[in-house]
């Protein structure tokens, strides 16, 4: 998972589509406040690291690997946003005030040109 930060309020994943960014802005993965956000890539042809994330579902377990261990989260959400209504909701999602959490975020709905929505899972640490 390489460090990746936000360019013009942008959220930009690794370029490699096959890897996952972290926010490094947010909180880390197992932190017990804030959101840790992971991002990466769907590929409409497939070989993206996110190619099923929306697939998931409540309750489906969702693990991330650290220096320090895996940490195993439960999916609470998944949405999918169009691309507006994300940036809307962008300080709810992405929110550092709250119980630690993680969000995952990726590219939804390709049309042919380009993606038009995000899926959003957010997931609680497994207690």
């Amino acid at each position: 998972m390489l460090s990746i930060r936000a360019r013009g309020g942008t959220l930009i994943p690794p370029s490699n589509p096959r890897l996952v960014g972290w926010w490094s802005d947010g909180a880390a993965p197992g932190a017990t406040r804030g959101s840790a956000i992971i991002t990466g890539h769907t590929v409409h042809t497939g070989g993206g690291a996110f190619d099923e994330l929306g697939r998931l579902s409540a309750g489906d377990a969702v693990s991330v690997t650290t220096g320090r261990g895996t940490i195993t989260y439960v999916v609470s959400s998944v949405t999918t946003y169009g691309k507006k209504a994300l940036a809307k909701q962008a300080a709810q999602v992405f929110n550092q005030s709250v119980p630690g959490r993680l969000v995952l975020v990726t590219c939804e709905d390709w049309d042919g040109t380009a993606y038009l929505s995000n899926a959003v899972v957010i997931a609680t640490p497994k207690k």
